[in-house]
């Protein structure tokens, strides 16, 4: 609002703004240099602020929803083969956040989920782990989407990872957390843990976030339903994981066609 809004559009009355207005603006964002995804953010917060000026009647209707937004481009995201997952997980042996990785490859928790994790939280007898909340920069906050507070189920790989992590823990309540008990901070994971993880692996810089995205490929890629994995990333719903793993789909109907194929098989040929 302030740097985008206040400074063009923010001497014009309430009642005189029109579509053209903001059109312009947008238009003018984008030949300074703006992506197109940033000029997306700048509609959305203009139009939620119309809506609720027309809630308290101070219009009779939203002019940015006559205005068409710039698309964002899609960008093709980075995401670890097998073999390379594999060579991360190696590679993490004995580290401190060892358990923290191999359960952001088998379970696609946000790192906000994984850094507010409690020991209260995982049930290791039954393999489960419940996303309560999330964390991000010392502060908590409930789950992303309501979808997004759920209960996951371990593979045997996390909870050995797990019990080794609780073993050669400190005690304190935070599954990872800094040697003096506080949960760790998001962003000396990245600099301290994860960049030199990626570096000492031979693999290529990735953010942190696409181990999100590895484990979803990993799994469709394997023949895993879009919606076990819709419930398992915690997606409000399955549209936004169709939408986000398109990519991986399409090289499904291969094997389509061939189950197909053995179903509807001539028994007499």
């Amino acid at each position: 609002m302030r740097l985008h809004l206040k400074t063009s559009i923010g001497g014009i009355k309430l009642l005189k703004l029109n579509a053209l207005d903001i059109q312009e603006l947008y238009l003018s964002k984008l030949a300074s240099g703006l992506s197109p995804r940033t000029v997306q953010i700048i509609h959305t917060t203009l139009h939620k602020a119309l809506k609720q000026a027309v809630r308290w009647s101070l219009l009779s209707k939203n002019v940015a929803e006559a205005v068409t937004p710039p698309k964002p481009q899609m960008k093709e995201i980075r995401v670890l083969t097998t073999e390379e997952t594999k060579r991360l997980l190696w590679t993490a042996r004995g580290d401190r956040f060892e358990a923290l990785y191999v359960l952001a490859v088998t379970t696609g928790m946000r790192q906000g989920e994984l850094l507010g994790l409690k020991w209260d939280d995982i049930d290791l007898h039954k393999g489960t782990l419940r996303v309560s909340r999330t964390l991000w920069e010392g502060k908590t906050t409930p789950p992303k989407t309501p979808k997004a507070n759920r209960s996951i189920r371990l593979t045997g790989m996390a909870k050995e990872a797990l019990r080794t992590h609780l073993e050669r823990g400190i005690g304190s309540d935070w599954v990872f957390s800094t040697t003096s008990g506080t949960p760790a901070n998001c962003h000396n994971l990245t600099n301290r843990s994860w960049w030199p993880l990626l570096k000492k692996a031979r693999l290529p810089r990735i953010p942190f976030h696409n181990l999100r995205h590895t484990a979803a490929t990993l799994l469709l890629s394997q023949g895993v339903h879009p919606k076990l994995v819709q419930e398992l990333l915690g997606h409000s719903d399955i549209a936004t994981t169709l939408n986000a793993y398109s990519h991986v789909i399409p090289s499904m109907g291969g094997r389509t066609a061939s189950a197909m194929e053995d179903l509807l098989e001539d028994p007499e040929e």
